[in-house]
């Protein structure tokens, strides 16, 4: 029998094969699934899930991190669910090398709390990540009555080589004041809030001239990746760039190809050795 003939007959049985019903969660079990694979098939679900989005340089030529969305709205009990499931898509991304840092948001009541924070450590300690692989992302200023806990939590895991991040940075005087005292590693700029109003251009250059990463986040608009130029951010992320998206697709991500096509468009300003443009 030929190979052509061996595939026909493989298809053929195939289509001839009795349909089963794919029934529901409730109890039964899920195409002839015990209980441990039905368990562990919902865990693989649950990593294929949209919630990753990507993170590119400013000209969209480089995929430079991935900030975990679920955690900016998930309750106290899911968090150490959900930090532990962040950090296990970082680990898978650095097993399968890629160096792709992820950006794991926390509340700062959070941050506050030694018994959180030691939950924390376990985590980060147990999953064996490079340092500067694994940020964490304080969604908020700490309340004038947590303040000292928070900044003693923020210091404990900068002693594990995590890297800090201030979320939703507006360039408050307290916001550069807890920029400068904690040596933030990165803040982000939600660039909606500056398609009518002047660019905080003073606030960026003081954050540089700390060392601080410039995050430009929800950029949706050609205005908005144009203004994120203009303040010279080092890193932009947003639908314009690209919609949040699996684990496993964000290991196959090098550029956003949108951002490349638009700043493709602009003329170049550097001169070739021709001297022309």
């Amino acid at each position: 029998m030929s190979p052509k003939s061996r595939l026909y007959t493989l298809v053929k049985a195939w289509k001839n094969k009795p349909f089963h019903e794919v029934r529901d969660a409730c109890g039964e079990q899920w195409l002839g699934l015990n209980s441990q694979a039905l368990e562990e098939h919902q865990s693989w679900s649950q990593r294929q899930a949209i919630s990753h989005e990507p993170i590119f340089n400013a000209q969209g030529t480089n995929l430079t991190g991935s900030l975990f969305r679920p955690l900016l709205t998930a309750t106290d009990t899911q968090l150490l669910r959900l930090f532990m499931e962040g950090l296990d898509t970082t680990s898978y991304w650095y097993r399968s090398g890629r160096f792709i840092s992820g950006i794991l948001p926390i509340p700062a009541h959070a941050i506050a709390c030694s018994a959180y924070i030691d939950a924390l450590s376990d985590l980060i300690l147990n999953s064996r990540l490079p340092v500067g692989l694994v940020s964490l992302g304080i969604q908020s200023l700490p309340g004038a009555e947590n303040a000292s806990a928070c900044k003693e939590g923020l210091l404990r895991m900068r002693r594990l080589g995590v890297l800090l991040h201030l979320m939703q940075f507006t360039g408050t005087a307290e916001e550069l004041l807890f920029l400068e005292e904690m040596q933030l590693d990165g803040i982000h700029i939600e660039m909606e809030q500056f398609r009518t109003h002047a660019l905080p251009v003073e606030v960026i250059a003081q954050a540089q001239h700390l060392q601080t990463q410039i995050y430009a986040s929800n950029i949706t608009l050609v205005i908005d990746l144009e203004n994120a130029k203009t303040l010279g951010v080092h890193h932009c992320y947003g639908g314009l760039m690209m919609p949040p998206v699996s684990r496993h697709q964000t290991l196959h991500i090098n550029d956003s190809r949108i951002a490349k096509a638009i700043f493709s468009l602009h003329p170049h300003q550097n001169l070739n050795q021709n001297g022309d443009k």
